[in-house]
């Protein structure tokens, strides 16, 4: 026999299945026994819940104040015949959006801070060739107020921006649309303590809309006088 054939020979048949597993026991196989155990997560704590936000400060004062003024003065008997805030809606108009896309998502974001809310752009719905308009086009942007956001943002703007309004003498009373429905506008978003000077692009006006379940316009105007609307040629009621 060849020096090969007995070092064959010689060399036990499981020698090699052995050292396999011993190989994968230092490995840190499963083989081993004793090998120490991952310790348990901690319990994670339950959150602790947020504290609900606080009541919008008009909403309280119709609640409190307005309803039963307004109850008094109509001889209301049933509750749902009290008006109430249903929406507001702001309007913004920009015709030079195709020259100037970047002021209008200026306009855009400062519609979202006045608000609190994002602001949708509007589009055309038809192209008209003597605007140069096409069907599509942005023409401006819009926010539809409901809730505490609309209590919060009539407060405001009773408040604090109409006092910072240049020359002013009062709403116009004959603004109704003969369905509870009242709408003004406003030549300066520079009105509002949200908008930063510096960064104002271009200085433009808006169009708002307070939509009322009313349906007439004297209950309409007495709920928004009653809320602390400043009307021309009255002085406004209070709000504490």
């Amino acid at each position: 026999m060849t020096d090969v054939q007995e070092s064959k020979v010689e060399k036990p048949k499981g020698e090699k299945h052995k050292g396999g597993k011993g190989d994968k026991g230092d490995r840190g196989g499963k083989g081993e026994k004793g090998a120490p155990k991952a310790e348990a997560a901690e319990p994670r704590q339950p959150a602790v819940p947020a504290e609900p936000a606080p009541p919008a400060r008009l909403h309280e004062h119709y609640v409190q104040h307005v309803r039963p003024a307004l109850t008094r003065a109509f001889g209301l008997k049933n509750a749902h015949q009290i008006p109430r805030l249903v929406k507001i809606v702001l309007n913004v108009g920009f015709g030079g959006s195709q020259k100037a896309p970047k002021a209008l998502d200026a306009m855009v974001a400062e519609m979202g801070a006045i608000t609190g809310q994002k602001a949708v752009v509007t589009r055309a719905k038809k192209a008209i060739s003597n605007f140069a308009l096409r069907q599509g086009m942005p023409i401006g942007a819009t926010v539809t107020l409901r809730g505490a956001r609309m209590y919060e943002f009539l407060d405001r703007f009773i408040s604090i921006a109409v006092p910072r309004m240049r020359d002013f003498r009062g709403l116009p009373t004959k603004s109704f649309d003969g369905r509870g429905n009242y709408t003004f506008g406003i030549k300066e978003q520079m009105i509002f303590p949200e908008i930063d000077y510096d960064k104002v692009e271009r200085i433009h006006g808006m169009d708002i809309t307070i939509v009322t379940n009313a349906r007439r316009d004297d209950l309409a105007m007495a709920l928004l006088r009653e809320m602390g609307m400043p009307f021309h040629g009255e002085s406004p009621v209070v709000v504490g």
